[in-house]
């Protein structure tokens, strides 16, 4: 029996519990007594199968991980997807018309295990697809096949905003749509976050709510948050999350914030 048993602790990836493949050493020794001890560990992130793969060998996670916020849990010790919710099949007709409508977006569209789609292309995309070491197919729209696991519309903040009030305007029954950084707007089907996959995973694995602990740094995050028994946040996180009620921040993602999360733990057990 070890003091952290039946304790689930759950992170976001980027810049939160890494930046890029960039992993604080003390994250690390910190989870290697945590889990010791009984505890287990996993990642929440908004990034896809595809684009998870880069980063899975560095992280020791030994629960079930949570993709495409919320939308695909995936046991990967056992090879087994155990949830998987695609986009409606609205969603290429819908994009296709928000072509249209603001052709100055661009979209990325993930497709399964391995394949990427992008439509007009910018910087910011050029930036992320360098970033998580993925290439795509570049196309029009109509031409992505389904289904997708999740959508990423990628320009100016402000553009963004505009577009996240339009989709909400228009399909606020279909999807949702969060900013997982300033200039990444992302699509998950309607009732997919990080809170719904984290109580999900809950479930699955019967873990109590008073023993599940979340930490992020960016909006898609906040949804799990919520639904923790003491919401994290590092030190590098957007205003946003520093206003979660009850928030408590730890040291930035580059300082080790998980180790430290783990030490606020150690005292609380």
């Amino acid at each position: 029996m070890g003091k952290f048993d039946g304790v689930l602790l759950v992170s976001d990836y980027d810049a939160t519990f890494a930046m890029g493949q960039n992993v604080p050493p003390a994250n690390l020794e910190r989870l290697e007594y945590f889990q010791a001890q009984g505890g287990r560990f996993t990642i929440a992130t908004g990034r896809s199968v595809l684009t998870f793969k880069q980063v899975r060998p560095l992280i020791p996670f030994n629960a079930p991980v949570l993709l495409a916020n919320g939308s695909i849990i995936c046991d990967f010790l056992r090879g087994e997807v155990l949830f998987e919710k695609p986009l409606p099949p609205s969603v290429v007709e819908d994009m296709a018309f928000l072509a249209r409508l603001r052709p100055e977006m661009s979209l990325e569209a993930y497709v399964g295990e391995n394949d990427l789609y992008v439509w007009n292309t910018n910087p910011y995309v050029e930036r992320h697809m360098a970033y998580v070491g993925a290439t795509g197919h570049f196309c029009r729209v109509e031409e992505m096949p389904y289904p997708w696991d999740k959508a990423i519309l990628e320009h100016e903040h402000q553009v963004l905003e505009e577009l996240q009030r339009e989709i909400l305007a228009r399909w606020g029954d279909r999807y949702e749509a969060i900013f997982s950084a300033e200039h990444m707007l992302e699509l998950n089907p309607k009732g997919c976050t990080k809170g719904t996959g984290v109580l999900r995973l809950c479930e699955l694995l019967g873990i109590k709510r008073e023993n599940v602990y979340c930490v992020g740094d960016n909006e898609n995050d906040i949804s799990m948050l919520e639904v923790s028994a003491l919401p994290f946040a590092p030190a590098n996180a957007i205003p946003g999350v520093k206003a979660v009620e009850g928030v408590h921040l730890l040291p930035p993602c580059q300082e080790g914030a998980i180790g430290a999360l783990v030490d606020v733990l150690d005292e609380r057990y």
